[in-house]
């Protein structure tokens, strides 16, 4: 495979997004002040998965969140392969959120529904040489920000798992550009009592929210928050 040329054509069509995203956002701006004021705010929503454990908490964790009526439409961030993630997502939103499966739509089907998938190429896969590693996580990562680009979501919401990097990312040259003011909200695993996962240490600067699980992390981190275990 001509890699170089496959990274040429990446780049050509990611410029060609950004341009017509900048020029949407301009004309929605200008509406944006005469909508109704008083109108119930709904945030489109990027909701990144992990695979196995991550997949669950994430779960466990938007039972309290008023799914339906504010945060919506919603996009799960899937890694390819990872079928288990979206088998819990559908169930998740069949179960808690009472949206009828043909409201559901894949990435590529037209229409607009509640929710919809994203998948994204993994960075490496098992037994891969560090070598090609280099290129599939490039491609992971131009993946990831046209995605972003494509939805312009007003916040993404995560708990650690490694496809959640390049996602926000994407949403951080967002706010760069000023495109839009996405907010990062990373929830901290449960599994993390002492330090922060490799994710979140890599992301802490630019979060919005960083809510933790555990007493200490608060302690050691002055932009951790610390509201008791939320996963449970």
């Amino acid at each position: 495979m001509n890699y170089y040329l496959f990274f040429l054509l990446f780049s050509i069509i990611f410029t060609i997004i950004i341009i017509i995203r900048f020029k949407k956002v301009l004309i929605l701006k200008k509406n944006e002040k005469y909508k109704n004021k008083t109108k119930k705010k709904r945030f489109n929503t990027m909701i990144v998965l992990g695979s196995g454990g991550h997949t669950a908490e994430m779960f466990r964790l938007l039972r309290g969140f008023p799914i339906k009526t504010n945060y919506t439409p919603r996009t799960y961030v899937i890694a390819k392969t990872d079928n288990h993630s979206k088998q819990k997502a559908n169930t998740f939103e069949e179960t808690n959120v009472e949206i009828n499966k043909n409201n559901v739509q894949e990435e590529e089907e037209e229409g607009e529904g509640d929710y919809s998938f994203i998948v994204i190429p993994r960075s490496r896969e098992v037994g891969q040489s560090y070598f090609s590693s280099i290129f599939t996580t490039l491609y992971s990562c131009i993946f990831s920000f046209i995605s972003v680009f494509r939805i312009i979501p007003d916040i993404i919401i995560c708990n650690g798992p490694g496809t959640c990097v390049p996602i926000c990312l994407g949403g951080i040259f967002l706010k760069f550009l000023g495109i839009k003011d996405v907010q990062l909200i990373y929830i901290e695993s449960i599994c993390r009592v002492e330090d922060l996962s490799l994710s979140a240490r890599l992301l802490y600067v630019f979060v919005n929210r960083l809510f933790v699980q555990w007493e200490e992390l608060e302690e050691k981190y002055p932009k951790a928050e610390y509201y008791g275990l939320l996963s449970n």
